[in-house]
């Protein structure tokens, strides 16, 4: 029984990471500037959210001693999205997603810093694995292009998603996933408000089918699941088996936008690849 759990656990968690690895590909479809994308993204999202948890009859009630850090942790998420999204537009969906998939490596080195966890080295190996793959896919580091001002927004983004999620993993066996969900999304909206005396909204009408895809699938239901998947894995279990994104994001590219790896690419893939079946096959075990 407790097998059968741990699957259900797992499969859940690569559904998630499925969901959430269409960013790459939306985010490099719609033609808009990127706080513009994220301030939709986050509204929309929490409009789908909030009628879920109506519907679930969800208490939306938050102890007083949580606000501070659910509040930071929505500036975390917020900054991450659009670091990440511009990386995305500075580059390709490849290196945009494969940059931010430094997290995995980060979480390793940072979770037992600040929940004061027991540090496995078994994951810094698998985290070093990771960031070898990740080595082979970037195609080139050169200052004459964006692809390297991509890779540092990438890590940068990488660096908040990461704290965002240790500081997530000590709330969500307290509270419903998708309430924290809301109330991120909530105050990244209220926040990035002034976005829209910003920017001209002209290709709105053009691009709301994917950004419509990318709150309501990308946001509110594969965030929402990657937050429940806390209570199963420790974050840096989590991060690891979730770097098989990119390889998602990528091949999603392949299919929408014709964006075709070359062979340093496929390699760097199976490498992350290799890497997510050795964490899941140990976590299935235990």
């Amino acid at each position: 029984m407790q097998k059968n759990s741990s699957l259900l656990n797992l499969i859940q968690l690569n559904f998630a990471v499925l969901l959430i690895s269409t960013s790459g590909t939306l985010g490099r479809y719609i033609e808009l500037p990127v706080p513009l994308i994220i301030v939709l993204r986050a509204s929309l999202g929490a409009v789908f959210l909030i009628l879920f948890c109506k519907w679930k009859k969800l208490s939306f009630k938050i102890h007083k001693k949580d606000r501070w850090t659910i509040f930071i942790s929505s500036i975390l998420m917020g900054t991450h999205w659009i670091t990440y999204f511009t990386a995305l537009k500075l580059s390709n969906v490849a290196i945009g997603m494969l940059s931010v998939f430094t997290y995995p490596v980060l979480t390793a080195f940072l979770e037992p810093l600040i929940l004061k966890n027991k540090f496995k080295n078994s994951n810094l190996i698998l985290g070093l694995m990771v960031l070898i793959g990740i080595y082979f896919l970037v195609p080139e580091f050169s200052l004459e292009n964006d692809h390297l001002k991509a890779i540092g927004f990438g890590v940068f983004s990488a660096f908040c998603y990461a704290i965002r999620n240790i500081y997530m993993k000590q709330k969500s066996s307290e509270y419903e996933g998708s309430i924290l969900m809301v109330y991120q999304l909530v105050i990244v909206s209220i926040l990035l408000i002034p976005v829209f005396f910003m920017y001209d909204m002209t290709g709105l009408q053009a691009s709301l089918p994917a950004v419509l895809i990318l709150a309501f699938l990308t946001t509110a239901t594969g965030h929402t699941l990657f937050i429940y998947s806390f209570r199963n894995f420790t974050i840096s279990t989590a991060s690891i088996i979730s770097s098989v994104q990119p390889v998602y994001g990528i091949i999603i590219g392949m299919i929408i936008l014709g964006e075709y790896p070359e062979m340093t690419t496929l390699i760097g893939g199976a490498l992350i690849l290799g890497t997510v079946l050795i964490e899941s096959i140990r976590t299935y075990k235990n």
